[in-house]
């Protein structure tokens, strides 16, 4: 079993002082080291994958990462996590040791091991604005390396058909040959994953991550000439290369070795760990001015892109203060200056620091566990709230909303959420063929549809929903049929008030609508309160128009 990065990296100091400090004056200004790419003007998430349970048919064959020893069943004296997944959208769930969770119905849990958890977690991703996932990847040389492989193939399939990107993010940590090792891994497997479309590129180069090294400490033994090796031979491949780093790296103090200077400056990018470093608020302001803006000038001066972490904070620690926490760290990053940023993590239940859905109260956890819910300060929270939170953090490092310090997001759904509120509503478009217009989409029949004129994209369809109300989740669909052949449609979202003016809802992106997954997909966008809600088509794999026989609108 990995040890967990936490282990390495020590409480911050001084943590009551922090808050004293008064912060630094203006909002950060990115420079332009790299132009907006795959992870430069991104928001990318760390993902872990690495949940198995017996009978799942991976390789390991075991509970890996869901109990202290992977051949018992997980049960209250042998867990290893700190928070529980909500378990409603997964179709394979694996019965635990532990109690029946509050609501009476059994204490299961997933395996990343079965596609359709990967699929479900990517399409959270699709839903909520995470443009890449960073699959993380210890040493493949033991027992684990089947099932890491297994997973970065089923994290190619997920990222392909729900239009997100991902890239390899080597962790070194206890790797006692990696030198050579981590060479041939990339030549004889990974690098084959390049090929894929959904492969992360940046300045036209396939992106690598290195995790850990410099670290001052006996699981990252290497001297500074042999991780420099590493570093221009992944350059010498061709790769964009992102340093995950200790937060020290530009005095080499504290968790950073000494004399390291030369390997961190020659990363493409530098993405310096602050899990277990900050709990607060105060933490993120006091990071803000003595180590962020500090780091940006320093990569400024060097042509090296910033990618900062955020975190959403341990459940179990009561870090999160119902999003603030998080959304400090959101406000202090952009205002810093980060090109983009890193989320960790996207599924760690073992530090209680994931953004992927979460038990929201007793009813969806073990009863008598002792393990926490999102609503552990009292604050209701949906399961999907720190999902919606980065698509907002999202929309602010691109400027689809204003610097705010204010957290735009709320913590609970709209009552009325599952209504439909496009359903019957009048709809205007650029153009139609045949019988084919725009109200098709709308009548509640999925066996009908709009397409536009074909061969003259762009092309929109729009929908009045009568008042301006509040908008958060799109869900657009294809007739669920076979002969409706998968096809990936370039679109946008855009939201008005007025009907003349329009904001972005959703940036450009590839949606693919595969009928073995009913032909829909839904597209989450920050809570907006909007009247006129349009989805702009530039491209369509399947046909040369914009076709739509499903338009939906949620609260």
């Amino acid at each position: 079993m990995e040890i967990s990065r936490r282990t390495f990296i020590g409480s911050a100091a001084a943590a009551s002082a922090w808050g004293a400090l008064s912060l630094a004056g203006a909002p950060g200004v990115a420079y332009a080291a790299s132009p907006p790419g795959d992870v430069v003007g991104k928001v990318t998430v760390g993902y872990q994958g690495w949940f198995a349970c017996a009978g799942d048919g991976a390789p390991i064959g075991g509970w890996w990462h869901w109990s202290q020893d992977w051949s018992r069943t997980p049960s209250p004296d042998n867990n290893v996590i700190r928070a529980w997944p909500d378990m409603r959208e997964y179709t394979r769930k694996y019965p635990t040791a532990y109690q029946n969770f509050g609501s009476g119905e059994p204490a299961t849990l997933f395996s990343s091991y079965d596609q359709q958890t990967v699929d479900t977690h990517f399409l959270w991703m699709q839903q909520n604005g995470c443009d890449t996932a960073a699959l993380q990847r210890f040493n493949p040389n033991s027992s684990e390396g089947a099932t890491r492989d297994a997973m970065a193939a089923k994290v190619r399939s997920a990222a392909e058909s729900h239009g997100r990107k991902f890239y390899i993010m080597y962790d070194v940590t206890g790797w006692a040959n990696m030198q050579p090792e981590i060479k041939t891994d990339w030549t004889a497997k990974m690098s084959a994953h390049t090929a894929s479309p959904a492969y992360a590129r940046q300045n036209g180069k396939p992106v690598v991550c290195i995790w850990g090294f410099g670290y001052n400490d006996a699981n990252h033994p290497w001297d500074a000439a042999a991780c420099l090796d590493v570093v221009n031979w992944f350059k010498g491949q061709g790769c964009y290369v992102i340093g995950g780093v200790p937060r020290e790296w530009r005095s080499g103090t504290g968790g950073s070795r000494p004399g390291f200077s030369d390997v961190y400056h020659a990363f493409d990018m530098i993405s310096p760990w602050m899990v277990g470093a900050i709990g607060t608020a105060a933490d993120s302001d006091w990071m803000y001015t003595n180590m962020n803006v500090p780091d940006v000038a320093e990569c400024a001066a060097h042509g090296i892109d910033y990618q900062p972490c955020v975190l959403p904070g341990d459940v179990s620690a009561r870090q999160r203060a119902h999003g603030d926490f998080m959304w400090r760290q959101f406000y202090n990053m952009i205002r810093a200056g980060a090109q983009g940023l890193y989320i960790s993590m996207f599924d760690e239940y073992g530090e209680g620091n994931q953004i992927a859905k979460t038990a929201e109260n007793a009813s969806m956890t073990p009863a008598g566990s002792g393990l926490l819910a999102l609503d552990e300060d009292g604050t209701p929270c949906s399961s999907d709230y720190y999902l919606r939170l980065t698509a907002d953090g999202g929309r602010m490092l691109k400027g689809q909303l204003p610097l705010t310090a204010v957290r735009p997001t709320s913590p609970g759904l709209p009552t009325n959420s599952g209504t439909d509120l496009a359903r019957g509503r009048a709809t205007t478009e650029s153009s139609h063929t045949q019988g084919y217009s725009s109200g098709n989409a709308v009548d509640g029949n999925s066996g009908t549809y709009w397409e536009s004129t074909n061969k003259a994209f762009p092309q929109w369809i729009q929908v009045d929903l009568g008042v301006v109300t509040a908008v958060s989740r799109i869900v657009l669909g294809l007739p669920p049929v076979s002969a409706w052949a998968a096809r990936t449609q370039t679109l946008s979202i855009s939201g008005s008030a007025n009907g003349g003016t329009f904001t972005t809802l959703a940036g450009p992106a590839g949606y693919t609508f595969d009928p073995a997954r009913g032909n829909s997909v839904t597209v989450g966008v920050p809570s907006t309160n909007t009247r006129y809600v349009r989805i702009t088509f530039t491209a369509n794999t399947g046909w040369p128009a914009g076709q739509l026989a499903q338009f939906e609108v949620y609260a």
